[in-house]
């Protein structure tokens, strides 16, 4: 086993102290040494003109803006935190995040979908992703003890950089959750994996997705994320209050949230032009 440099070993006790998940932790470890081996130096040796070097580099090999911004926050982290060189993250820039549209289904489109799932418990998974607006991560990771049926809420307890949240918990999925747990008698772990002791795998839940979309014939892509969308998206249409979307999604912004409204079709027709406001007569008086 190849000995760990004072350099990566420093890097990554600065990361367990600032409480890192494990998979930020690898993606911040491999970024960095990529940009080191692009170079064939010691990435303590790189200044700033080598990052700007190495972004246009990646940029130019057709890098997606999510890829190239992972390794953006990786090196920021490495030269602000690790190097201790304050003044260079900030002068690293970060990509522009294109601005789609996300995919919705409608109601009908996710019972159908949802239906398509053949695994019993890939399809309660995946209604909980739907049910309550969970990440891949989040639904996998669940507890029997994270649901609470006396306060009909689920607790999310390692959600997106590691914040713990509550959402709720439909009488509808908590009914789907009694019978599946009826049939299939999980004991600490909601959907384990086939290690009992270990939660189930999202490539598992993404090839039920992928199954599910080739058996409805659905054009849309669907992914588990689309779920997600569709629920934020369901509940605007509903009346839901944005503010407490971006509670129940775990946004840190509510820009963030605010990014539904642009896809909510119930909100856009509800919303009175202000023509409706005026007398108007379009067409001239007969003379």
């Amino acid at each position: 086993m190849a000995e760990i440099s004072p350099l990566r070993r420093r890097m990554i006790e600065d990361m367990t102290v600032r409480n890192l998940s494990p998979a930020t932790q690898r993606s911040y470890i491999n970024a960095v040494q990529k940009f080191s081996r692009h170079f064939g130096h010691s990435p303590d040796r790189l200044d700033l003109e080598d990052v700007r070097a190495f972004q246009v580099y990646l940029v130019s090999g057709g890098i997606s803006w999510a890829a190239l911004n992972q390794i953006v926050c990786a090196l920021r982290f490495f030269y602000g935190v690790t190097l201790g060189q304050n003044e260079i993250p900030e002068r690293i820039p970060y990509a522009r995040a294109p601005r789609k549209l996300p995919i919705v289904l409608s109601t009908d489109e996710v019972v159908q979908f949802l239906e398509a799932v053949s695994s019993l418990k890939a399809r309660v998974a995946l209604t909980c992703a739907y049910g309550a607006g969970l990440r891949v991560s989040e639904v996998c990771g669940l507890s029997i003890g994270d649901i609470d049926s006396s306060r009909m809420v689920i607790h999310i307890r390692h959600g997106k950089g590691g914040k713990a949240r509550y959402v709720m918990l439909s009488p509808e999925l908590l009914g789907i959750l009694r019978s599946y747990w009826r049939l299939t008698r999980p004991k600490t772990l909601l959907f384990p994996g086939r290690n009992p002791d270990k939660p189930i795998e999202p490539t598992v839940l993404h090839a039920a997705c992928r199954s599910a979309v080739a058996a409805t014939g659905l054009a849309k892509r669907v992914t588990i994320h689309t779920l997600r969308h569709s629920f934020a998206t369901h509940l605007l249409e509903n009346g839901t209050d944005i503010r407490i979307i971006q509670v129940l999604l775990g946004h840190a912004h509510l820009s963030s949230t605010a990014h539904y409204t642009r896809v909510s079709t119930d909100t856009i027709r509800s919303t009175a032009s202000p023509l409706d406001r005026l007398r108007l007569e379009v067409t001239p008086p007969v003379s």
